[in-house]
């Protein structure tokens, strides 16, 4: 069974840069699994922000992070990045990975697929 672990958040100042990782465990993301980024800031309801095929090099990323932030995958570690780059204060958020399905041009996550624990991102001077 997919388990996911979210890592890699912290406190950073407007315009700095932050990598999370995605590790994958119980199964194989490669040839598998569609993964997609979400965040949720305090108060917010929770949103997509970045998406990448397990089946391609397809990504896509929302409009407000797009030139920002760089999804990848690792397929040796099984692991998926999300690399940040230029963070700004509404980046404030916890960010969750997640399976995810395609269709329709948009990413979506599975009802049946749980939340993992997510990890803090802070972008505040």
């Amino acid at each position: 069974q997919l388990q996911l672990a979210e890592s890699g958040g912290g406190l950073v100042q407007p315009g700095g840069s932050l990598r999370l990782s995605c590790a994958a465990s119980g199964a194989t993301l490669d040839g598998n699994y569609n993964i997609g980024w979400f965040r949720q800031a305090s108060g917010n309801e929770r949103e997509k922000v970045a998406y990448i095929s397990g089946f391609s090099s397809m990504t896509h990323y929302i409009d407000s992070v797009k030139g920002r932030f760089t999804i990848s995958k690792d397929n040796a570690k099984n692991t998926v990045y999300l690399q940040m780059n230029n963070l700004k204060p509404e980046d404030t958020a916890v960010y969750y990975c997640a399976p995810c399905y395609y269709v329709g041009g948009d990413w979506y996550k599975p009802d049946f697929a749980s939340w993992g624990q997510g990890t803090q991102v802070t972008v505040s001077s």
